[in-house]
């Protein structure tokens, strides 16, 4: 058969002659972390209209395309739920204020604002990030929140502490593995134990902040065990 004949050429000139082409063109940009550099990079959102052609051509509307996110370094395209993805500087910043809020709680449910305590939670606010964080700025920021919220030792997650929590953690819980939410749990649950056994009122923070790094309760009481075993 000669090449171009019977079936499958026909199909093939077919293919040539009719096709869609899509117009791309650019209705916004920004930064993003692009899956496949695997880092940030800037992007341009691409908006598409789709047009059938003949011979090339383009002749017949056949409806929008997109919108989609193009990395402007490798030229990947995505879906913009990638967008939803915190850029890694972003990432950053939420896990540092989640810690140094933690802490904050942790301190502010124990009462007594203990050097050991304040030791802990300075080290893991600095090594969140905070590099400066001190014992007596941590000290003063838990006085102040008492002060301004009225907040009583015996009942120190209330509705307050609740939002102020949840604020901090709940956007960042969805981009931690499991191990990464467990290791906020655990440097409060360090912080808790610095100066002695768990309060009640240091349970109760702990599991308000396991309950927003959506860790169940079952795995919440087994980490607080396992904090308190010597490494």
């Amino acid at each position: 058969m000669l090449p171009g004949r019977g079936r499958d050429g026909h199909a093939a000139r077919h293919a040539c002659v009719l096709g869609v082409r899509t117009a791309w063109s650019a209705v916004g940009d920004g930064e993003f972390y692009c899956p496949g550099c695997g880092g940030d990079r800037n992007y341009q959102r691409l908006s598409g209209r789709r047009r059938f052609t003949v011979l090339g051509v383009p002749l017949l509307p056949r409806g929008a395309a997109g919108p989609v996110v193009e990395c402007a370094d490798c030229r990947s395209r995505y879906g913009t739920e990638v967008l939803d993805h915190p850029t890694t500087l972003r990432f950053s910043a939420m896990l540092r204020d989640a810690v140094h809020t933690v802490a904050l709680a942790v301190l502010s449910a124990g009462g007594t604002c203990a050097r050991p305590a304040l030791e802990a939670a300075a080290t893991a606010v600095r090594a969140a990030g905070f590099d400066d964080c001190t014992e007596e700025q941590l000290a003063t920021l838990v006085e102040a929140v008492a002060a301004d919220t009225g907040r009583v030792h015996e009942r120190p997650c209330g509705p307050g502490l609740n939002i102020e929590l949840h604020e901090a953690l709940d956007p960042l819980a969805p981009h931690l593995a499991p191990a990464g939410r467990e290791s906020v749990l655990l440097q409060g649950a360090r912080i808790a134990l610095a100066d002695g056994p768990y309060t009640p009122a240091e349970r109760d923070v702990l599991a308000t902040v396991g309950a927003a790094l959506t860790i169940c309760a079952d795995d919440v009481g087994r980490l607080l065990a396992a904090a308190r075993t010597p490494s």
